[in-house]
């Protein structure tokens, strides 16, 4: 449970800063996902920081298109992307308005409406999978791209919101090469931006780029 001091709704200003210090600041926040069916919250335990036209594995890389429009502002909003034509990934917009930037959140510990998200995620072995993973996290919260653009800053029962929850202290914060990110934007040395809480069983196992392989019908082989 939330103790009632930790669920004061972090402010825009919070986001309102570069992107690389919103990141693992928000290790050990609360994100509060209000349905139809009742309240899910979920204490963040890993993040990935990507920072728009500084940052060959952003989105927002190249410019603004229709799928990226709120990246680029203003902070404090949630950006939902679908990804491999199954799976929906959320986000948390950073930095000045007009300077795309963002969190994307990878994984978590449900510690409200654990049945609910059980519901959503009937697969997982146990509560610490629920949501192990980006698309796990924003499947067992009910995220998808209906919630692009959402406020997270906004007063009253939102969707979803951000509240202060038990800032994880440095120390026990790691970082490291971001998972699955193709070319020069999965280089851990040049962009370290996966933050976790160390030692945490929610935590998503990292993995490196594979290229997906082009399926070819074999029906269609030599035509």
């Amino acid at each position: 449970m939330i103790a009632p001091s930790d669920r004061t709704p972090l402010p825009r200003e919070f986001f309102d800063r570069p992107v690389l210090e919103v990141a693992p600041d928000l290790l050990g926040r609360v994100l509060v996902r209000t349905t139809p069916d009742g309240p899910i919250a979920l204490r963040l335990t890993e993040v990935e920081a990507y920072d728009g036209p500084n940052d060959p594995g952003s989105h927002a890389y190249r410019g603004r298109t229709t799928r990226n429009g709120v990246m680029f502002g203003p902070p404090g909003h949630v950006y939902v992307y679908f990804t491999y034509g199954m799976w929906h990934c959320m986000n948390l917009v950073c930095g000045p308005e007009g300077q795309a930037s963002g969190v994307l959140l990878r994984a978590g510990e449900i510690v409200e409406g654990a049945e609910l998200a059980r519901l959503r995620r009937a697969s997982a072995r146990n509560d610490k999978e629920l949501a192990k993973g980006p698309a796990r996290l924003a499947t067992a919260l009910d995220v998808d791209r209906a919630l692009d653009g959402a406020d997270a800053c906004a007063p009253g029962d939102t969707p979803i919101r951000i509240v202060r929850g038990t800032p994880v202290p440095a120390e026990q914060v790691r970082n490291g090469p971001r998972t699955g990110v193709a070319g020069e934007g999965g280089n851990g040395d040049v962009h370290p931006w996966r933050y976790w809480v160390a030692d945490d069983p929610t935590v998503s196992p990292y993995r490196a780029h594979v290229p997906r392989r082009r399926r070819v019908d074999s029906a269609a082989e030599g035509a």
